[in-house]
């Protein structure tokens, strides 16, 4: 198999895996706010229980790790399909957009579970 074609398919292998661990991550998610909303808690309670939480950490760091990696590629995928862009100048964009949201959902994990900001 030629390197295109390989790195290709392993963009095809890390959307689909992606997606995956998305799915998973939203359901999770959205359990976790259904119940938080059942209950009553308010946004101070519900920021008071991820204080200092590790699990709660790795859960929604996670979470934003792998939007880090399934959006862009999504991205790329369709700036394929619509436009001419092609080549490295487009994977390095993409590149450069997965970066941008893992550092700021980063951020927003570490302000939400440790009250950094």
């Amino acid at each position: 198999m030629n390197p295109a074609a390989r790195a290709e398919l392993q963009r095809f292998a890390a959307q689909r895996l992606s997606a995956v661990v998305l799915a998973c991550c939203v359901a999770a998610h959205l359990a976790t706010l259904i119940y938080a909303v059942r209950h009553g808690l308010s946004a101070a309670a519900i920021l008071e229980r991820t204080r200092a939480s590790v699990p709660w950490t790795l859960f929604y760091g996670t979470f934003v790790l792998t939007v880090a990696i399934h959006a862009p590629l999504g991205l790329r995928n369709i700036l394929l399909e619509w436009t001419r862009w092609r080549g490295r100048s487009l994977d390095t964009t993409c590149v450069l957009y997965g970066t941008l949201l893992a550092a700021l959902g980063l951020r927003a994990v570490y302000a939400v579970c440790w009250g950094g900001a």
